[in-house]
Parts: C-alpha cells; structure tokens; sequence
C-alpha cells in the first residue's frame, strides 16, 4: 500500500497525460474524417463549428500541431512510466517494473490512440464540435514555435538531400504512353486516352462555351422553402438563389442533398457560388471551385451581370462523356444531327468549336462562339422562324424559335460561291 501511495502522483500524472494523448489522436481522426457534406453543414453552423473548418483551411499547420504536442505528451509519458520502473527496481521489484512498462505501453496504445481514433473516425462531426475550441488554443500556442521547427526541417532536408529536384511536368503524349502501358484492354485504354484528351481540352475551352445560359435554369428569391420546388427537381440539379436585391445568383444548394436540408429558410443551407468571367478557360473555373470548395460557378460579363452557370457535374461530365455536349445536357438532343445528303440540323447552343470539329474546316474570325451567336451577328437582330443566310460554306435556315430564345437551325454545306455541293 505504502508502495502504490508512494507513485500515486506518477500515475495520476499519466493518466492526465494519456487523456491528453488520446485528445489529440482524436481530434486528427475526426477533422480528417470530416467529408465535403461534413465541411459544408460546419461552415454553416455554430462559431464553435466554424472554428474547426477555419483551421482545416490550413491543413499542415493543424497537423503539425497536433503530431507536436502528441509526441511531447508520450515523451512525459514514457519518461513518468520509465521513473516508476527504476525506482521498483531499485527497491527490488523486477517483476513489478516489467509489467508497469507493459501494462503502460499497452494502455497509451490502446486508451489513447486506437480508441480515441476510432470515435474520431465513426463520428467526426460530433467530436469535431467538442474538440475545435481546445484545439484551436493548441494549434495557437505552437505558433510561435513552428518557425523554428520549419528552419530545422528545411536545413535538415538540404542536408540529407542536397540534389534533390523537383520533377518535371509530364507531357501529354506521356500519360497516353503510361494508359497504353498499364492495361491491355484496348476498348479501356480508348476510354482513358478519351478522358486524358477532354481533361487537356479543359485549359483551351472558355467558360461560355460550357455554361448554362440563364434561360436553362430557375432562380429563388429568399425565403424559400422546399415547397417551392413543387416537387420537381431543377434541370440544373441545383436549387440557385438570388440575391435580396438583386436577380443575380448568389448562392446554390445541391439537391442530392435534399435528405439533409431542412424544410423552411433553405437559404441558411446555401452554398456561396464563385464568380468566373465569361472568358475564362474551363480549368480556371474548375481551380476556382476546387479552390473554394464550391460546386456552382457563376458566369458574369464584362459588365458584372451573371450570364450562366458552370456546375461541378458539367465539368465531370465533359470530361468523362466521349462526345460530351451543351445540347445533350440541356436539351436532351445531338448538337449535330444529319437528316438527309448534305442536310444537318443545329442546336443554337452549339458552338463553333464542335462545327469546326464535325465538319473539319477552318471556319473564319467571330466574336461568337455559337451557332446562334452567328446567327444574331449575321442578321443583326433577333432570328425569327424561316430566316436564312450565307455564312463561310453554310447555308443557314432558321427552323424554330422557342419562348426562351432556343434556336434549331438547318444546315446545308456548300461551295465556295453558294452553291449546294
């Protein structure tokens, strides 16, 4: 009795120090568990909530904090248990010191990391709300000691690696060697070096070329609540809102997550869009949406008005769809379909790009870059049904205006002087 009173301090003192151990392996669990729903329900909640999401913003500063402050944790740890083991042996307790170096080691493993990782990992969000606000105090008070962490960590790199480069880019015809190589089904490969293809197409399309023209998608003024659906999902999978206002879009809430809004004040669930220039590239808006961890990217002109959307799933489906199309998503036609011997029907939607691709030609300079942007441009006024006019080597024929502006136009290929081929 005199014996375990006499290390009582000791083992108190570890067992503090276990419950601080298992605090960090914990918190690392759970905020790294945390998925994009996760993210996103935090963000919008309490400032505890948002705390936690503030300091994932700064992942390797999180992290960093929390390996140092668990690993000066263990060290007391193992220095407390070790003092107790030597001091058994001194007064001739062999036995006993071996298991308290056992019976400690297992206990720091098992109470303070697989189990505290395991709660971290099965519900993330609950912990993270408990844990972000003494985390936080952590990660600040190892602010001023990470400069100096990060000088050693960099002088020991340049030390044990003085060669060290970084790699090169890979070039395209690169990673269609790397696909042709790592499998030998060819109809697989043919999908991949498709995909590898569209994802490089990404850097030369413009944000125009992909987006959703304002006449292809429903805005909500706030309040709204799920009612005003009228239950029907929106063609664009995204419930867009508008501004106080304004009818500019400022925020987009995904359906798919439609078990988890609430009924009523569906504006307090919304997602904030991004805001991309109508002449960006494809990939800028993707590294804008990545970047802020957004799904819905909204298209403005020079003059500041919002012109269209760029949702997450559009880039995914351009890239993974062989033949991807505006016309496809949103009308649910071909962009280009033949009726007859050199007679082709048109979507307005359409762009110069798939024309030049289809008919393999070079077509002349235009500030548009759509079939009914020629066509507006060409006649200088809103096209009307029968319309027709030369352009380059095409014969165009207005077919069919609908009330929202939607042109099909038919096409016939001629020679250089108008004449039908």
């Amino acid at each position: 009795m005199s014996d375990l009173q006499q290390f009582l301090p000791f083992l108190m003192a570890m067992v503090l120090l276990g419950a601080g151990s298992g605090f960090f392996s914990c918190s690392e669990a759970a905020l790294f568990s945390l998925k994009a729903d996760d993210r996103r329900i935090l963000k919008n909640g309490s400032q505890v909530q948002r705390l936690a999401i503030a300091m994932l913003d700064h992942p390797n500063r999180l992290l960093t904090a929390i390996l140092f402050w668990n690993l000066i944790i263990n060290i007391v740890y193992f220095a407390l248990a070790s003092t107790i083991g030597i001091q058994l042996e001194r007064q001739g307790h062999r036995t006993e010191a071996g298991v308290v170096a056992i019976v400690s080691l297992l206990a720091i493993i098992l109470f303070s990391e697989m189990v505290p990782k395991m709660i971290g990992v099965l519900f993330p969000r609950s912990v993270t709300g408990l844990v972000s606000f003494p985390l936080a105090v952590a990660v600040r008070a190892f602010d001023p000691i990470a400069p100096a962490l990060t000088a050693v960590n960099q002088a020991l790199r340049r030390l044990l690696f003085p060669d060290f480069r970084i790699e090169p880019y890979l070039e395209l015809t690169d990673l269609e060697k790397a696909i042709t190589i790592s499998t030998a089904d060819e109809e697989l490969a043919a999908q991949e070096r498709t995909a590898l293809q569209n994802i490089v197409l990404l850097s030369d399309l413009r944000a125009e070329e992909l987006m959703r023209p304002r006449t292809q998608y429903r805005l909500f003024r706030p309040p709204v609540s799920l009612s005003d659906l009228g239950g029907q999902l929106t063609r664009s999978g995204y419930l867009l809102l508008t501004e106080a206002d304004s009818d500019e879009v400022a925020g987009a809430i995904a359906l798919k997550h439609m078990p988890t809004i609430p009924r009523q004040h569906l504006e307090r669930f919304a997602q904030p869009v991004v805001y991309v220039p109508w002449c960006a590239t494809v990939a800028a808006v993707f590294d804008e949406l990545r970047s802020y961890e957004r799904e819905v990217a909204a298209i403005v002109n020079e003059l500041g008005e919002t012109i269209g959307i760029v949702t997450l799933e559009d880039l995914l489906q351009t890239v993974f769809e062989d033949e991807a199309s505006r016309s496809s998503r949103l009308l649910e036609t071909l962009p280009i379909r033949q009726l007859g011997e050199n007679l082709w029907q048109v979507t307005g939607i359409t762009s110069l790009r798939r024309l030049r691709r289809s008919f393999n030609i070079d077509l002349p300079p235009s500030k548009s870059t759509t079939i009914a942007g020629i066509v507006q441009e060409v006649l200088g006024r809103f096209p009307v049904e029968g319309d027709e006019f030369q352009w380059h080597v095409f014969r165009f024929k207005v077919l069919a205006v609908d009330q929202l502006g939607q042109l099909t136009v038919e096409l016939q290929r001629t020679d250089s002087e108008g004449g039908v081929l």
